[in-house]
């Protein structure tokens, strides 16, 4: 049984690190900064959150798994606090989106 709990937890850690390989691409993608911001700040939630939650499954539910994801509710909570700030001073600033013709 412990096989398939590992295996289901490295399958959960690829997921994630897939899931951040395809956002980087997907940075190259946008061409304006507030797209690639947001495109940024999902993909780095989500993957980091898939990855932890498949290290908590492959260690078990422990002082380990406590620490994850107190981890975990304290980047949930500063990540998009984080992006929202950086991507309001580029907007105070005066960077705007410039239009295509």
């Amino acid at each position: 049984m412990d096989q398939w709990i590992d295996l289901a937890a490295n399958l959960i850690i690829i997921v994630g690190l897939v899931f951040m390989a395809l956002g980087v691409l997907g940075i190259y993608r946008f061409s304006d900064y507030f797209s690639r911001i947001l495109v940024t700040s999902k993909v780095d939630t989500v993957g980091f959150i898939t990855i932890m939650t498949g290290l908590i499954i492959k260690h078990g539910f422990e002082f380990f798994s406590g620490k994850i994801l107190l981890i975990l509710t304290l980047y949930m909570v500063t990540n998009p606090i984080a992006t929202h700030a950086i991507t309001r001073s580029a907007h105070i600033s005066g960077y705007r989106i410039k239009k295509e013709r």
